[in-house]
């Protein structure tokens, strides 16, 4: 598979992107596309060497839209650099509309301030041919592909406001006959105006990945043979030494060789506090450096750079769509034939009632005119991309739409323990009987966290290694073969070493068992410190009515002790790594919308097979791979932060929606009983789109 991330141009409602979807759908090769109206972007899935980039930007081309392939970053200048050319065009048209408007307050005074006919045909002509320039191409290409857009209402309504105004200066010899070039200019001005206004909006939407990309420096200070040098941040390699300054962004990630400061990680990770770093320890490209001066190896560029990832990350989940936009597309695809159809129905029901055609036919453009099908198309992707950003700024990466959407109803969470709700840096607390040496030899082979725990500095080469997952290790050291796991996996037992074991068991440690071939050489009771989180994470989730579960391959000893401390509602103990997706799908069958969240390699399977899951920032990128939404900063309390993330994004979902769809309910009728004129219309269409954005930003203010 390949997949191409384009920018499209010339959208301007969702029965665009509705349609840009159909055509690349309909191209061999092509596995699915999907196409965002809030960021102007395309995804597209293909087989490989079955359609090439230039047959699918061809395709849009002929469809009326511009299309080239994304960059990796944000084209800033650009957008900045167009924003500034519609400013100057919609100061052009409001300069020419303003005259022409005027007159309509006289009337609300008794007076008439009416302009001379030809007068507002030279005011009204630029602007229609600005009008001409704007909504034309889009509406002919929609008309070309036998479906509608709001490019098409408009250019509909202009032309026939400007038309029939034309032909009644003409045709006329009265001075007085009402004309309406008002109408055709101010719909045309206002509907710039909005789009003006939806722009900048959605530039404050996308404000979060902006912020991300300007933490990322141009250059850096690359150390070479003890010479400092300024290179541009593409020149550095994995292995290369960066100096970094105080008061300065690291510019790679890394690993500290010599200095110590206190790092700025709040824009990654959303912890306010400065974090404390030294000699060894890993750091992120793009924190804040504090007081010190520090050398850093780098270990990762470019796109491999945690920085880069997250970017990765919330612009795939802002480019997907929820569910719930699913329906909304269906509605937008028939929507502007709709609205043709009532504007006729329109014109000959006023003719019938014995209404004058110039007045119809007003009628019928202010149907045409107040439509919008713009306000629809944004209502679930502007939701969407502020949730996903005001997420990404507290250490809440969501990586699709749907796990957006899906997370305010979870009810049943399920937990792993290891690395989850305990710190997972697990220490040998007990010790019973010997074999440390021999222990730790055997644990070189395995990727058990539990393996952290063996330390000995007199490690024993090991033959004939086997792992057997869930229960532990088997390998042969100096020609004699041992057992290293849990009960489960052992030949030899006593009722000395098991009584020993409950006790360790019923203490909350995970007892390790060692045997040789003909007896028990010892026990090891290894602890893992709850995370100091965890009690209140258990106890937010229950105020929400929210079920909390642990998930565990340990002792069902163990695991009940740690889940009674932490007061969890159920345990499910001693299940193997590979049953732990089977556990999943047996609570979701018994009516759960259920979340897990883990850590490990062997959480994977139950991660995918859940509604929602969690990885924990520090975990596995397996583990982060599988999960749809990844905690950076492994802390259980952001679940419930993030599950309230999604309500607040949901809410806003529906705020939208309710707002684009009753506004078209109430205008429409509105609008084809006469009760409006094609000016008031304009502004009304240009609000409500400005509304939907706008209410989406509110979701900047969320804090956890």
């Amino acid at each position: 598979m390949t997949e191409y991330k384009l920018n499209i141009t010339g959208m301007t409602c969702a029965a665009c992107s509705t349609r840009i979807e159909k055509v690349l759908s309909r191209l061999n090769g092509v596995n699915e596309a999907t196409v965002n109206l809030a960021i102007e972007q395309a995804n597209v899935l293909t087989d490989n060497n079955q359609v090439r980039l230039a047959d699918i930007i061809a395709k849009i081309e002929k469809a009326g839209f511009g299309a080239e392939l994304a960059t990796d970053e944000l084209e800033v200048s650009d957008k900045d650099k167009s924003s500034s050319n519609e400013l100057k065009l919609l100061a052009f048209c409001a300069a020419l509309t303003v005259p022409l408007v005027f007159p309509m307050f006289g009337m609300l005074l008794g007076k008439d301030w009416h302009l001379n006919g030809w007068l507002q045909l030279l005011l009204a002509t630029p602007v229609q041919i600005v009008a001409v320039y704007r909504f034309y191409k889009s509406a002919w290409g929609a008309l070309k592909a036998l479906t509608g857009n709001m490019d098409l209402l408009v250019a509909m309504g202009t032309t026939a406001a400007f038309g029939l105004s034309l032909y009644l200066l003409i045709s006329s010899s009265d001075e007085q006959h009402m004309l309406y070039f008002e109408a055709a200019a101010a719909v045309t001005t206002l509907v710039l105006l909005g789009k003006w206004l939806e722009n900048r909006a959605k530039h404050g939407v996308t404000q979060a990945i902006r912020s991300l990309l300007h933490l990322r420096p141009q250059t850096a200070r690359r150390i070479n043979e003890a010479v400092e040098q300024e290179v541009p941040i593409k020149s550095v390699q994995k292995g290369d030494i960066v100096l970094v300054k105080p008061g300065e962004h690291i510019p790679v990630d890394g690993l500290i060789i010599e200095g110590q400061s206190e790092l700025d990680e709040s824009m990654l990770t959303g912890e306010s506090l400065p974090i404390s770093k030294t000699v060894g320890e890993p750091v992120t490209g793009g924190s804040l450096n504090g007081s010190g001066l520090l050398k850093i190896k780098t270990t990762a560029i470019g796109k491999e750079t945690t920085l880069a990832k997250i970017i990765e990350m919330i612009q795939g989940a802002q480019a997907t769509k929820a569910p719930v936009q699913k329906l909304v597309d269906k509605i937008a695809a028939v929507f502007v034939p709709i609205v043709c159809l009532i504007s006729i129905l329109t014109f000959l029901g006023w003719i019938y009632n014995g209404i004058t055609p110039e007045q119809a036919i007003i009628n019928a453009i202010t149907v045409l005119v107040i439509a919008c099908p713009c306000a629809l198309g944004l209502a679930t992707p502007t939701a969407i991309m502020a949730g996903t950003g005001v997420g990404a700024k507290y250490g809440i990466l969501i990586k699709d739409a749907q796990s957006l959407e899906f997370a305010h109803k979870v009810n049943t969470v399920i937990f792993d323990k290891t690395g989850t709700l305990t710190e997972g840096k697990p220490e040998i607390v007990e010790q019973v009987g010997h074999g440390l040496e021999i222990a730790t030899s055997l644990q070189q082979g395995s990727e058990h966290p539990l393996a952290k725990a063996f330390k000995n500095d007199n490690i024993r080469p090991i033959n004939n290694f086997k792992a057997t997952s869930g229960q532990g290790i088997e390998a042969s050291v100096d020609g004699t073969a041992y057992r290293l796991g849990n009960r489960k996996h052992m030949r030899h037992n006593t009722s000395f070493y098991k009584n020993k074991a409950l006790k360790m068991e019923q203490a909350g440690m995970t007892v390790v068992w060692l045997e040789n071939e003909t007896e028990v050489l010892g026990l090891f009771g290894i602890g893992d410190k709850i995370k100091h989180t965890s009690p209140q994470a258990i106890k937010d989730l229950k105020s929400n009515h929210i079920q909390s579960v642990l998930l565990s391959g340990d002792n069902q000893k163990t695991a009940e002790t740690v889940a009674h401390s932490l007061a969890m509602d159920q345990v499910i103990a001693e299940v193997l790594p590979d049953q732990k997706a089977d556990k999943v799908k047996e609570l979701r069958k018994n009516g759960g919308v259920v979340a897990m969240v883990g850590d490990g390699v062997n959480d994977a399977p139950a991660l995918a097979s859940a509604d929602v899951s969690f990885a924990m920032g520090t975990g596995s990128d397996v583990a982060i791979h599988s999960a749809g939404i990844t905690l950076i900063r492994s802390d259980p309390l952001m679940v419930q932060q993030a599950i309230n993330i999604s309500k607040a994004t949901y809410r806003k979902i529906q705020q939208n929606l309710f707002w684009a769809f009753i506004y078209n309910v109430i205008a429409l009728p509105a609008a084809a009983f006469g009760l409006l004129n094609p000016v008031i219309a304009g502004a009304a269409m240009a609000l409500s789109s400005v509304c939907v954005v706008s209410n989406s930003l509110l979701l900047k203010r969320w804090k956890p």
